[in-house]
């Protein structure tokens, strides 16, 4: 296994890497809707949390040599099941056909005050 880590994408806030390259595999932990820069949440508004979710987690695979395209797997987690269609709909600007398999959980609390946060698996 090799850890992922890169500046582009906020930094973890606990004991785990941004991602993990395991064979061909990569594993972006769940990323969510910081400015890396600043380390602020971008705003309140869902479908910017979104865009700046995907931003990360593209940043993470970009550090890893690969990209949203490869992405298979995507965990989508919701504060607010409300929003689902505004997420889904920077989702599907974000990501390409065909589209990764994936669940979408609406989640009581997230460790930040934020609305979306989203993992995925992608290949190398």
């Amino acid at each position: 296994m090799e850890a992922i880590h890169t500046d582009e994408a906020p930094a973890a806030i606990g004991p785990y890497s941004q991602g993990i390259r395991d064979g061909d595999r990569i594993f972006v932990s769940g990323q969510g809707p910081v400015d890396p820069e600043t380390g602020d949440v971008v705003s309140s508004d869902i479908s910017e949390q979104t865009a700046q979710t995907l931003e990360n987690v593209a940043a993470v695979l970009d550090a890893a040599d690969s990209s949203l395209e490869n992405v298979v797997k995507a965990t989508v987690f919701v504060t607010d099941m409300d929003t689902y269609e505004d997420v889904n709909e920077v989702y599907a600007e974000y990501m390409s056909e065909p589209y990764p398999a994936r669940s979408a959980i609406e989640v009581a609390d997230l460790p930040i005050d934020i609305g979306v946060e989203i993992e995925v698996i992608a290949t190398a």
